[in-house]
């Protein structure tokens, strides 16, 4: 098997972070990108599942759906109220669910049952925020 090194062009504005990230070890990387997912509230598994589920939903559209996922599209007037539920519904810190109010539209829980959802559902909306069930 042959290795073939492909030449990365790096821009300008990258370079001193890339440099910074040559000089670590893989465990210092996977502390990185744990932090920089806890931080953005992301997940670099993210991309992947979405591209690889959306073959799939286009072909079983008929079929009934049985997982959702609760979004926050907004966090309304009372921002206190909706952190305060976040942070029932999901068990977060303060910061996060923080920080996750402040960050609308973001997914609040992803693959829950249907009763599930749409409770988590009820308990924000009557805390002021807007939710979609995807």
């Amino acid at each position: 098997m042959s290795e073939e090194k492909k030449e990365v062009v790096v821009p300008e504005k990258f370079k001193s972070i890339v440099s910074e990230i040559e000089k670590m070890s893989v465990l210092d990387l996977s502390e990185l990108v744990k932090v920089l997912e806890d931080k953005f509230g992301v997940s670099a598994a993210a991309p992947m599942m979405a591209m690889s589920a959306a073959p799939v939903a286009a072909g079983e559209a008929v079929e009934e759906k049985t997982s959702f996922n609760v979004e926050l599209t907004s966090a309304g007037e009372s921002k206190i109220n909706v952190i305060k539920a976040i942070r029932e519904v999901t068990q977060m810190g303060l910061k996060e669910a923080k920080d996750m109010t402040e960050g609308a539209p973001v997914m609040v829980k992803e693959g829950l049952k249907k009763e599930e959802a749409e409770e988590m559902k009820k308990k924000l909306e009557a805390a002021g925020a807007k939710v979609t069930l995807k």
